[in-house]
């Protein structure tokens, strides 16, 4: 999209890949080339790792005394140790922690076991192809994305966890195909795919809409100041109904795809 003075270029990003996807190329490359400034979902630095294990610490552990199995139903508890017991962790792994972290650790430790990896993810190709040189900038603040999930009711927290913990040994499959369509850039199937693993409606206003509205409201705001900027987040956000694009559209902002 672009005005008379401004251009923000919108590339939909898979934060984690395996090693050897061939993406960094023709029009990506020259919008990035051409760019003056890469903004991400958050800021992305080698202090991040560290600043999420203190913020986990902090927001996401249960109070003293409190256990995240001693939440669960009979039934909810046989799913979730099957399923900590299918990627070889301890029943008692996730006893301390809030039902959102161990949603995530669950959904991302099949992923990690299968090579997928945040460093071949899009986010940090783009940060290594212009090197430190290029000037950063982010949408949200670390605290302000875990808190999405944990600010969830309760009841949706466990919601998660048990759904994650159902479909542990296919979320691998699932990636695959969704970044299968991603490559293609088939966006219709990659909102399909999305939608058919997101069947919680809070979640998925919490987690895609409410923020599509926000990040919108962002770039409304940095077209009234001249610039080019190469805007990447999570592919999700830009498929489907309520995607960014929607939103800019409500508006009154015009986008065009190029790739």
């Amino acid at each position: 999209m672009a005005d008379e003075d401004t251009t923000i270029w919108l590339f939909g990003t898979v934060h984690a890949l395996p090693e050897g996807i061939d993406w960094y190329h023709g029009p990506v490359a020259r919008a990035l080339g051409e760019s003056e400034m890469l903004v991400t979902e958050i800021e992305m630095t080698a202090e991040t790792a560290a600043s999420m294990k203190a913020l986990v610490t902090r927001i996401g552990t249960l109070p003293e005394g409190q256990s995240l199995r001693a939440m669960l139903n009979a039934e909810q508890r046989t799913v979730y140790e099957d399923a900590l017991a299918r990627l070889g962790l301890p029943a008692a792994a996730f006893d301390p922690y809030e039902p959102w972290y161990a949603a995530m650790m669950l959904g991302m430790l099949p992923l990690l076991k299968e090579g997928y990896s945040p460093a071949a993810g899009v986010e940090t190709v783009l940060q290594q192809a212009r090197g430190e040189e290029m000037p950063r900038g982010a949408l949200e603040t670390l605290e302000e994305q875990l808190a999405i999930f944990d600010s969830l009711p309760m009841e949706a927290q466990v919601r998660l966890l048990i759904e994650t913990a159902e479909g542990v040994d296919d979320i691998k499959a699932m990636l695959d195909l969704m970044v299968a369509e991603w490559a293609e850039g088939d966006a219709a199937e990659l909102a399909r795919l999305i939608n058919e693993s997101m069947s919680d409606p809070v979640l998925a206003e919490r987690l895609l809409y409410r923020r599509n509205a926000n990040w919108a409201r962002w770039i409304d705001e940095r077209l009234d100041r001249p610039g080019t900027v190469f805007l990447a987040v999570g592919a999700g956000h830009l498929a489907g109904t309520q995607s960014v694009q929607d939103k800019l559209a409500e508006l009154g902002i015009a986008t065009a795809r190029v790739q």
